[in-house]
């Protein structure tokens, strides 16, 4: 099954039967919350001629991973969709995802992270939504880029503690100079 139509059934039954979600004991109540909200809104590019550049120019990069054109773009959208959603530049969640998984939304973890953005399945008892599948490409990337947003709200905008924290090496740089270097290397468009 293509990404597209894969895309569009979840798409079409996620939003079609989908049920308030109920509220997890956590450590962490604010990103819980975060979660809960990030799945009752939906989102597209503004403008469509920006949409486009951007579109395009992302889609020579992925190429090296994704050889389909059509799935490029589709799985771009909704990059770009989730990431301005959370707040965060599309760019740096690109850098995270190749850190990541290397585009590979059946990735898991030696840890059990699963999916492109690398989520912890507790996360989905944590919001009340056990039945999330992580290897689904939308439903990963809404909780990678919520989580991530959260982050760096809590490290106050601090990029390097944010992705650290993303990570789970609080206290180290390799990790997020990983990302930051990708981020300007292949997905950040002239500043």
């Amino acid at each position: 099954m293509t990404l597209n139509k894969t895309f569009s059934i979840w798409f079409i039954s996620f939003w079609l039967f989908s049920s308030p979600v109920c509220f997890a004991v956590d450590s962490n109540p604010e990103l819980v919350q975060a979660l809960q909200k990030a799945f009752n809104q939906p989102h597209t590019f503004e403008d469509e001629y920006v949409g486009q550049v951007w579109l395009a120019s992302m889609s020579a990069p992925l190429s090296r991973w994704i050889d389909d054109a059509d799935q490029r773009i589709e799985l771009l959208k909704m990059i770009h969709a989730e990431a301005t959603r959370a707040g965060l530049e599309p760019g740096l969640v690109l850098a995270l995802i190749q850190v990541e998984s290397a585009f590979d939304n059946y990735a898991i973890s030696y840890a059990g992270a699963r999916g492109m953005m690398q989520i912890m399945p507790f996360w989905k008892k944590e919001i009340g939504r056990e039945d999330d599948n992580l290897m689904e490409v939308a439903t990963n990337l809404r909780y990678g880029t919520t989580i991530l947003a959260h982050y760096l709200d809590v490290e106050d905008g601090s990029m390097i503690r944010a992705l650290a924290r993303y990570n789970g090496s609080r206290g180290q740089t390799w990790y997020p100079k990983r990302v930051l270097t990708y981020w300007n290397k292949y997905w950040r468009i002239g500043d």
